[in-house]
Formats: structure tokens, sequence, C-alpha cells
């Protein structure tokens, strides 16, 4: 029996609809009167690790989206419950660094190697999905505002991250095993508006904030901690690792940046 959290998210979602002809699979959600989904959807909340005892039962995979900061406070109490399961966990490929967003992942790390689970790190370099923050300003404005114009950025197609998961949850020989998974080509900010320009076919510039224009909006919506996290620092000329990680473990090429605007922006 596999159980998907996150399962009512872009990347869980994904995670269940390329499961839903595999028998024994549930999805964790917290209302299941509400969920629309092709799978069993079981009542459990990974913030409360109570709630999970039933949803657990006969489970001997997950695949984990933690809420990651919303939900710290549950985190070790939650993975004691996955002791003896095979856990694929959603992560990120800098796990364990200092800001509070990758210093989460660090320590979920640690705690399933920690818990008796067997586990498996599926660790991403950033979801292509995360570009749709910009939807408002193109669409009003014809602009985009981000800072960091020198940073490229080897985005992930969900649709393949799932696929991925799906792989090391349903076949055997990926325990222990942390894989980094990218798209197929690192990207700055101007070359995905290009991008995202061309496949709309109208204008669409770009103009570099400064981080802490963009941090004070941050700011508003998610409170300063998270802010600083998301913002970055010293991001500028970072160029991302590319790896075919995607298409050893699915067997097909990983999506482009260009493959995946066309389906989320018309």
């Amino acid at each position: 029996m596999i159980l998907v959290t996150g399962a009512t998210g872009r990347v869980g979602g994904q995670v269940v609809r390329q499961l839903a002809g595999v028998d024994g699979v549930r999805a964790l959600v917290r209302d299941p009167g509400r969920a629309d989904l092709p799978v069993e959807a079981v009542r459990g909340d990974l913030s409360d690790p109570a709630s999970l005892d039933a949803a657990l039962d006969g489970v001997d995979k997950v695949f984990l989206v933690w809420p990651t900061l919303k939900a710290d406070h549950a985190m070790a109490e939650t993975v004691k419950r996955f002791a003896g399961r095979h856990v694929v966990y959603f992560s990120a490929a800098t796990a364990g660094a200092d800001d509070p967003i990758n210093a989460s992942h660090g320590e979920m790390e640690r705690l399933l190697r920690e818990s008796g689970a067997d586990w498996t790190f599926l660790r991403i370099t950033g979801l292509a999905a995360n570009d749709l923050k910009w939807a408002d300003s193109v669409r009003n404005e014809g602009v985009v505002r981000e800072p960091f114009a020198g940073w490229a950025r080897s985005h992930v197609h969900e649709a393949d991250l799932a696929a991925a998961a799906v792989r090391t949850l349903t076949e055997d020989g990926h325990a222990g095993k942390t894989y980094l998974l990218t798209g197929p080509q690192a990207l700055t900010p101007p070359e995905r508006v290009a991008v995202i320009a061309d496949v709309l076919g109208r204008a669409v510039r770009f103009e570099e904030s400064s981080p802490e224009e963009v941090r004070r909006q941050y700011e508003a919506i998610f409170g300063p901690e998270l802010a600083a996290a998301l913002v970055g620092k010293g991001m500028d000329g970072t160029r991302e690792p590319v790896t075919s990680t995607i298409e050893q473990l699915t067997g097909h090429p990983a999506r482009n940046y260009r493959e995946w605007v066309a389906e989320h922006w018309r």
C-alpha cells in the first residue's frame, strides 16, 4: 500500500494521477469529502501526527511532501510513524543550507535516516511551476520583475518529478539513494521570460529588481523569515547543475522549459 501526501498539490497531485492505475494507493487529505481524486482519499494532517495512524495502517511506502516550516513542530513525532516503511521524500538540492527552508529539508533528511525507515531523497533545484508567480504581472503589465538576472536555474517539470517518484515507489533498488533531479537546461530569468513571450506570442519584458524590493513584497505575504529565505542571497551569476537523472529513472528525457510553458501559460 502506498500513501501519497500533498495529494492535492502540484507534485503530490501528479503522483496520485500517475499512480491511478496501480492497486493499493491512498491519498492523504484533510477533508476526504472535498477531494476529487482518482484513488482512495483518507483523512490526516502531517502537522498532527496522531491523525496519521489510521491512514498509515497497512502502508509500506510513503511519498512525502512536507509542509515546510508550517508543520516543522511536528516533524520528529511524524517521522517516528514511518519506521519500517519506505519513504520517498521530496527534498531540495541545497538541503541542509542555513536558510530556514533548506535547514528544514536537511532536518527531515536527518530524521528519516535515523528513523528506522528506508528512505529515498528526491532533491530538486526548483519547480518550473514557481514561475507562475509571474502570471499576474505578465497578464496585466507585460512585465516580469525579479532579482538576480544572472541566476540560471534548471527548473523541473512537476510531471517529471512525479514520474521519478512513481518509479522509486513501485520498483526495488531505490532505498538509501539520493537523486538530484533537474530540467534539461539552466535558464536565467530573462531567458525564461523570453520563452514565455514567444509561447504567448506577445511582448513581455524583464526588469531586474533589487533583492531588497522583492524581500519587502514577500514580507507582506510570508513574513520576514520566510521572505529572506525565498529571496536568497548572492545568487547572481550562479548556474545550477543539469543532470540526466530523470531520464535514467523514467526512461524519457526531462521536459524542457518551453514544454512546461506551453502547457501552463495558454
